[in-house]
């Protein structure tokens, strides 16, 4: 008898196993799977963003001891700063459509501000010339680039884990298991709205 208790528990435990092996391989995992590459995406936009953030005093400190008849570019780039950075960004964002698309408005304008005071740059060529503006606008510049690039990767993190919650099986999954799951909001601003353009020398 207990030879056929243990051959029992050994069947049951094969089953079992059967059963994870075929659940885990047939997608039961994907949208947390999925969830995850979406919040680490959304934590190298918001990285990038910081990035141009923290750059901008010092490449308007710079600007303004050249183009002081440039107040209002200055004063539009500082106001379009402020806001980002006093904008409380809630837990939520990534399902709240009011609030992603603030962040994105807010991100528009300094991205606009930001490529009008690099349109006045050059009507200076002393400013153009100085070693500091050159390695502002130089590190501006590689910061768009890394900003358009962790876009892409959350564009692209936001349409699997979407897609996943809106397609078979991901969908029985999702009413299943993971219901608390919402869909994650994506960009609608273009690219080329996002980006400072590059100065040329």
């Amino acid at each position: 008898m207990p030879k056929l208790h243990a051959v029992m528990r050994g069947s049951v435990f094969i089953v079992m196993l059967g059963i994870v092996l075929t659940l885990s391989g047939c997608g039961i995992n994907n949208i947390p799977a999925d969830k995850q590459q979406v919040d680490a995406s959304w934590s190298q936009v918001m990285n990038e963003y910081q990035r141009r953030t923290d750059l901008i005093p010092n490449l308007v400190a710079t600007v303004k001891g050249y183009a002081t008849h440039e107040a209002d570019v200055l004063e539009a780039v500082t106001t379009a700063r402020a806001k980002v950075t006093q904008t409380k960004i809630p837990a939520d964002i990534l399902t709240n459509p009011k609030a992603f698309h603030q962040f994105e408005q807010n991100q528009a304008t300094l991205s606009g501000a930001l490529s009008r005071l690099m349109m006045v740059t050059e009507n200076y060529p002393n400013l153009k010339a100085n070693q500091n503006f050159l390695t502002l606008q130089s590190q501006l510049e590689g910061t768009e680039n890394r900003i358009a690039v962790a876009r892409r990767d959350y564009i692209l993190a936001v349409q699997q884990y979407d897609t996943e919650l809106t397609t078979y099986p991901g969908r029985w999954y999702h009413s299943l298991l993971y219901s608390n799951y919402k869909m994650i909001q994506n960009f609608t601003i273009s690219e080329q709205a996002q980006q400072a353009p590059k100065v040329k020398f």
